[in-house]
């Protein structure tokens, strides 16, 4: 039998994080002086830091590190909105009307297997490189979770919560809202976190093909420049803003859950 894995004790988590990441800057720092791989493809951690610092202060492709994120941002956060606003609700309905699910399930299915950056070329035709493009890759990427795990939230509501509303005569959005919901919401969070993660994720693949500001744009116009610093400065900066947001998610989540189990 093995035994369920404790967590560990939030300090010593963190000592060990940060022995991580001074394991991995050494071993880049190792690799760069080391001459195995050229300089102008490699910097030091040193020079890449240098760089981050510059850019916050000094344009690079039309913008500081500080706007092209921004912009970024602004992109995926309409998206992910979007795909919450839209995949949540049309899950839980799912969840609750049988018909629905029959009628929804087999188009879903056929659009969720189609990789996000496979909508680049219908993005780039309709939309250009105006701000059209990156929402709706952002949507094809953050979409599905958030369908997927409000669905399979209102499919593991207690029947016997769902029969007692109905026992009362509970109008059929209240049964939603105030029984399927709070239910589901732990699913439902989980299923935004992950959907965070592949939207960012969509994001900057749009970006390097359909945008004309962003992180992804600055890193496309780094690679022509050959600035290998601004290409990681750019890598950092996504990977950084990443984790702020995953571990936002994961702080509710947590939280949520918590005060279910009081509840």
């Amino acid at each position: 039998m093995i035994a369920s894995r404790q967590p560990l004790p939030l300090g010593r988590a963190s000592l060990l994080g940060l022995a991580g990441t001074l394991a991995f800057l050494g071993l880049w720092a190792a690799i760069a002086h080391s001459g195995l791989v050229q300089h102008l493809f490699l910097p030091t951690p040193i020079e890449v830091t240098r760089r981050f610092l510059t850019l916050l202060t000094t344009p690079f492709a039309g913008g500081t590190l500080t706007a092209h994120l921004v912009s970024s941002v602004q992109r995926f956060l309409s998206g992910y909105l979007l795909a919450a606003l839209v995949g949540v609700p049309l899950g839980l309905m799912m969840g609750w009307s049988r018909l629905l699910d029959d009628i929804v399930t087999p188009v879903f299915d056929a659009l969720r297997f189609i990789a996000p950056i496979a909508w680049v070329p219908f993005a780039a035709l309709w939309f250009g490189t105006g701000v059209g493009g990156p929402i709706l890759i952002i949507f094809a990427g953050a979409f599905p979770p958030c369908l997927i795990n409000a669905y399979r939230g209102a499919r593991y509501v207690d029947p016997r919560l769902m029969e007692a509303a109905a026992m009362l005569g509970t109008p059929g959005y209240r049964v939603v809202t105030e029984v399927m919901l709070p239910a589901a919401l732990p699913s439902i969070v989980a299923g935004l976190r992950i959907s965070a993660g592949l939207g960012w994720q969509s994001l900057v693949g749009a970006e390097l093909i359909v945008a004309s500001t962003g992180v992804g744009y600055m890193m496309v116009q780094a690679q022509g420049a050959v600035s290998t610093t601004t290409v990681m400065v750019g890598m950092i900066a996504i990977g950084l803003f990443g984790v702020a947001v995953d571990t936002t998610l994961r702080l509710i989540e947590t939280r949520i859950r918590i005060h279910l189990g009081h509840a």
